[in-house]
């Protein structure tokens, strides 16, 4: 099969990803194998090909936002020859440990991750454990599904320890892949939402989709927001998005990477009870709560698509800042 591999980390100049022929993976004990049909290109692939994540697996293939049809399937797994499945960013948890058994196997220390830890899907064929493996909801692309798998499902997580109070007001920083499905969710739910980002494409399609206002990445917003989310990887956003929330309100950072977050001032950015919140990847429970929302509230995905063989050229646009939407790869 063909695959990509990530040859040698560093800045998409220097072309870090290889094109390859390598053995079509065998599934293990308890995965399946998957014949790739669509895989989102998500900003996490590029702090793994880039180097801003370190390397877990040398020349690992990235992609964690998998559509694609099963092909052969693990003992005693539900699954069936021919099902639509997605393999998203999570795929081993230990179960045993204090984090899992109080639910939050986000923070298993043993958890490992698609596309990091384990090949992902700019490939033809990927494998999953049977037990990390998504059903999907009807009524949607592969290309419109793929998205749903990092990008919704993360963005999901990060609304939720947003605590936005109902009918609230909430600030969107940066407005990629993640943030145009999540600020759909918010909409759904009858917040009033306002953007802030650089790109004038990203402004135009945040107002398409509802927001009450768009402006530049680091502009104040029109009024005071009840909370917010930062996705975009810039950790000096956090100074504006602070000062920006109303008394009590909270900042969400989605992003598995930031920059470093410049000296804070206690009074401008914390007091009156604001607080800043992290993401830490998501558990089964998150995927399974957002793609049933999908299957009951239509989301617009926007999708910018390339074939597979431009995975690298769809990762450099990502990087310039030239993609509106959620990229996907197609197979």
């Amino acid at each position: 099969m063909s695959a990509w591999r990530v040859r040698e980390p560093g800045p998409m100049r220097t072309r870090p990803l290889e094109w390859v022929r390598t053995p079509v993976p065998e599934p293990g004990p308890g995965e399946l194998l998957v014949a790739v049909r669509a895989c989102g290109v998500c900003r996490t692939d590029l702090h793994v090909a880039e180097g801003d994540l370190p390397v877990h697996r040398p020349g690992v293939t990235p992609g964690h936002e998998v559509v694609g049809e099963v092909v052969a399937t693990a003992d005693g797994t539900d699954f069936r020859v021919g099902d639509r499945v997605g393999i998203a960013w999570l795929r081993h948890t230990c179960g045993q440990c204090r984090y899992c058994r109080r639910g939050q196997e986000n923070l298993c220390p043993e958890s490992r991750y698609t596309g990091w830890d384990a090949d992902g899907g700019y490939a033809e064929f990927a494998t999953v454990p049977a037990a990390y493996a998504h059903r999907l909801p009807a009524g949607y692309s592969d290309a419109e599904l793929a998205p749903l798998l990092c990008a919704g499902i993360i963005g999901y997580r990060a609304l939720r320890r947003a605590e936005l109070p109902p009918g609230g007001r909430l600030g969107i920083y940066g407005f990629g892949g993640s943030a145009h499905l999540t600020a759909q969710v918010a909409l759904a739910q009858g917040a009033e939402v306002h953007v802030m980002t650089r790109g004038a494409q990203a402004r135009e399609l945040a107002l398409a989709l509802g927001a009450a206002s768009a402006q530049g990445a680091a502009d104040p917003p029109p009024v005071p927001l009840d909370a917010a989310i930062l996705f975009a990887p810039v950790g000096h956003l956090v100074l504006p998005a602070l000062e920006a929330l109303d008394r009590g309100g909270t900042l969400s950072i989605a992003g598995i990477h930031l920059t470093d977050i410049p000296t804070l001032d206690y009074q401008r950015h914390l007091f009156q009870e604001r607080q800043v919140r992290s993401v830490t990847a998501n558990t089964r429970d998150d995927a399974r709560a957002f793609l049933d929302f999908a299957a009951q509230h239509r989301i617009e995905v926007t999708t910018p698509e390339y074939p597979l063989d431009r995975a690298d050229d769809a990762l450099t646009d990502l990087s310039e800042g030239r993609i509106a939407g959620a990229a996907v790869l197609r197979v």
